[in-house]
């Protein structure tokens, strides 16, 4: 009786928490059908929405944020290709959606973004309009919602404990207290967190940081004890649908390959045919602007391909600059060699200093890139002949390849945890090959078993201590013999978009007092919304395009479940589990 007295308080506090804005909101139909086929469906384009007849836009930084501008440009406001440029640092364009490699050397994902078929928005919207490359026909977004559905995840080992066992996770594993702080945290403004972190929230209930719960949430978004309060926050907001469906991810979305080949190539294929200019190889390594009041960027300062060079910024052009990458500076190693310690010295954060201490608004990278023991985690992806591995991993979750999630070892020192994706992963990927991911988030920790940092140790080494876990050391050199690499990837800023920051220290995508100056990133302010995903990009290239082109379209919005009863009634629910 206790119990259900306490659950019925929970409930009532919640809804009542939530009334006066639940007020003002219609009734929605969340249906996935009404969401594809009306909300997220491309404006009809009738006239131009304005003349850009000789005016040219600039792009730095070649990640999906500003191929989705580029995209956002031809499509909704009639710039020809042309007249819009993308610089890149690196060889290759994708920012942090990457997947690389050869059958010969070995695949490598440096990470992996995970989609939301409810949540993100513009991006389905945005994809709806990008043809496919295996069937033109198709759109990109039909095209990964198609194999989704036909692939769905529901995984069946989120944890497992050292000695192996599958752990049951229906149950969040919290006392009513902690029930109590999540509730207050929802409902706190985010102006009262200031620099605040997710253990100074919950200081007196060091309990939480134990629960089925928090395992799950930390390894599946990459959050850490010292992460923002704020993030945490609008994660818990923002995902409230995913509450109660953790212990599963039957929320998540999968692209038939990585989300290199399923969506930054055909996304470039479409901008090239449109005519964009592509600049790889190419760093912007400082932005000058006009003296006196507001903001309007006036020349770009390039080294391409090791040669200086300017572009002056004519009347009417603009420049949307990627603020800062959280795989800036990530290092490689394979099965014999570590990971090289990274420089520490990241581009897009380096320009981002730059500019920012020339104009007030434009943000304050130092919280973000100030800590790099903080900021960092580390990568494996192992390819091997053949699936004797895969098979293995199979049996012993009881998923096949594409349908578990994150298999998380609890009680690893480096809080390791993989991922299988379905097979082939990459588009040049052998039918003899198979590959899988994996990552630790204490790469400062000694391993349980090989007794090295994390980021200390080769590919072998990390194959070694995960084949422990999972106890199956026995076949260690057996399976071996079958790998053909294990290439670990170091990545020192990956978590700093989470770290304790001010309001003040993320600047708007198109700061006060622009007029032709945007940034998009994972380290801009947008209201609501949440960093670490591929909406997150898209959202910020639409908010830019658009303000900066006074273009006279809707931007999706967020879609408010954290204000639908019925799905705040079942995320308590499941914190009574």
């Amino acid at each position: 009786m206790k119990d259900k007295n306490s659950f019925g308080k929970a409930l009532t506090y919640s809804l009542a928490a939530t009334a006066a804005a639940m007020a003002a909101v219609k009734a929605y139909d969340y249906s996935k059908k009404q969401k594809h086929s009306k909300q997220n469906q491309p404006e009809r384009q009738e006239k131009k929405v304005y003349n850009p007849e000789g005016r040219k836009a600039y792009f730095v930084g070649g990640g999906l944020g500003s191929l989705a501008g580029a995209a956002y440009l031809v499509r909704d406001c009639n710039m020809p290709g042309e007249q819009i440029t993308i610089f890149e640092g690196l060889p290759i364009l994708g920012g942090s959606n990457d997947g690389i490699g050869t059958p010969e050397k070995g695949f490598v994902c440096r990470g992996g973004r995970m989609l939301n078929e409810e949540t993100y928005e513009n991006f389905w919207e945005l994809f709806r309009s990008i043809p496919s490359l295996s069937n033109p026909n198709r759109s990109v977004t039909e095209e990964i919602l198609n194999f989704d559905h036909a692939h769905p995840t529901k995984a069946k080992a989120r944890l497992i404990d050292k000695r192996g066992n599958i752990l049951d996770v229906k149950s969040m594993g919290f006392t009513q207290k902690e029930r109590m702080a999540l509730l207050k945290l929802m409902n706190t403004p985010e102006e009262k967190l200031d620099d605040m972190t997710i253990e100074e929230w919950f200081a007196d209930m060091p309990h939480f940081f134990t629960t089925n719960f928090w395992y799950m949430w930390q390894t599946t978004f990459a959050f850490q004890t010292w992460s923002s309060l704020f993030e945490f926050r609008r994660y818990m907001r923002r995902m409230i649908l995913e509450f109660s469906r953790i212990e599963t991810l039957e929320g998540v979305t999968r692209t038939p390959l990585n989300q290199y080949d399923s969506v930054i190539r055909p996304l470039e294929e479409y901008l090239r045919k449109q005519g964009v200019v592509f600049e790889e190889n190419c760093v912007v390594e400082d932005i000058d602007f006009a003296d006196g009041d507001g903001i309007t960027a006036k020349v770009l300062h390039l080294k391409d391909k090791g040669k200086e060079t300017t572009i002056q910024l004519q009347d009417g052009d603009i420049c949307i600059m990627t603020n800062a990458c959280m795989t800036d500076s990530a290092t490689l190693g394979d099965i014999h060699t570590p990971a090289p310690a990274p420089k520490l010295r990241p581009i897009s954060g380096e320009l981002w200093s730059k500019v920012a201490a020339k104009k007030p608004g434009l943000g304050n990278p130092y919280p973000f890139f100030g800590d790099v023991q903080e900021t960092n985690w580390e990568s494996f992806t192992v390819t091997s002949r053949g699936n004797k591995l895969l098979k293995m991993i199979e049996n012993y979750s009881g998923n096949v390849p594409g349908s578990g999630a994150l298999m998380t070892f609890k009680d690893s020192n480096w809080l390791m945890s993989i991922v299988v994706a379905a097979q082939p992963h990459f588009i040049n990927q052998p039918m003899d090959q198979t590959i899988f991911w994996g990552y630790g988030l204490y790469t400062d920790r000694v391993g349980d078993y090989v007794k090295k940092p994390m980021k200390d140790c080769t590919g072998e080494e990390m194959l070694t201590e995960l084949l422990h876990h999972l106890h199956m050391e026995d076949r260690l050199e057996e399976i071996l013999a079958d790998v053909v690499n294990v290439i670990p990837c170091m990545m020192p800023y990956v978590d700093a978009q989470f770290q304790p920051r001010k309001m003040t220290d993320r600047p708007n995508v198109v700061p006060a007092g622009s007029t032709n100056f945007a940034m998009v990133s994972q380290f801009v302010e947008i209201p609501d919304d949440m960093v670490f995903t591929e909406e997150y990009s898209v959202r910020a290239a639409r908010i830019a395009v658009y303000t900066l082109m006074g273009a006279d379209k809707k931007i999706c919005p967020v879609t408010p479940y954290v204000k639908d009863p019925k799905v705040l009634a079942k995320a308590v629910q499941t914190s009574y589990r």
